[in-house]
């Protein structure tokens, strides 16, 4: 049985304590990485991660199944990231005292850190860092994350949205991640990491152009 079978097999038994425990377990990592990629600081991404299990543990007898709950998980996550950056102190140094899921959280966040702070800070990371909230969220959840179209419109556009929503919100994202792709490049081509691109004609001696190609570029 997978994760969302356990979560939901949880849920029609009515045991949410345990369910939300489980979805905190299994999903709060990567929505953990998720926020830390979103604000851009571990200890604001800490604080609204502790929000984000608040919310699931206070909202998850309105969970209707319209979509997974790893995905109903981001979609709390941006909401109370949106909420943060609203008002940054207005929770500073809260945490859930709920239940045991609180102690769930802070194991998540022990164990996740270490890995984030460790990760190799590559000249593309840092492009990726430099786009802006909406851009990094969307490239995360699409390329890191493997949602699909209609799960990423959910996360943007809330779970209570109307389908026209939805469809209006999945096409304009998908407009707007072939717009960041391009936007990118462009930037790996100005760091050097990508080579440059050549006149298709070009018969000449290979000069000061070519000589900027980055050495090692390779297929």
């Amino acid at each position: 049985m997978d994760l969302e079978q356990q979560i939901q097999s949880l849920l029609e038994k009515g045991d949410l304590q345990r369910a939300a425990s489980r979805a905190v377990e299994g999903y709060g990592p990567e929505v953990f990485g998720f926020l830390v990629s979103l604000v851009r600081d571990t200890r604001d991404a800490s604080e609204v991660f502790s929000q984000t299990c608040e919310d699931l543990w206070v909202g998850i007898e309105r969970f209707e199944g319209r979509c997974s709950m790893r995905t109903w998980l981001y979609t709390l996550a941006r909401h109370a990231a949106a909420r943060f950056r609203r008002s940054p102190h207005r929770r500073a140094g809260r945490r859930l005292a709920l239940s045991q899921v609180s102690e769930i959280a802070d194991r998540v966040r022990t164990q996740t850190l270490p890995f984030l702070r460790t990760e190799a800070k590559s000249e593309l990371a840092r492009i990726r860092e430099a786009l802006d909230e909406e851009d990094r969220a969307l490239l995360v959840l699409r390329v890191d994350r493997g949602l699909s179209w209609n799960d990423i419109a959910l996360v943007f556009a809330g779970d209570d949205a109307s389908k026209a929503t939805l469809e209006r919100t999945s096409a304009r994202l998908r407009k707007r991640f072939q717009a960041v792709k391009s936007e990118i490049r462009k930037r790996a081509r100005e760091a050097g990491l990508l080579p440059s691109s050549q006149p298709a004609k070009s018969k000449r001696r290979a000069g000061p152009v070519s000589a900027r190609t980055p050495p090692g570029q390779g297929s």
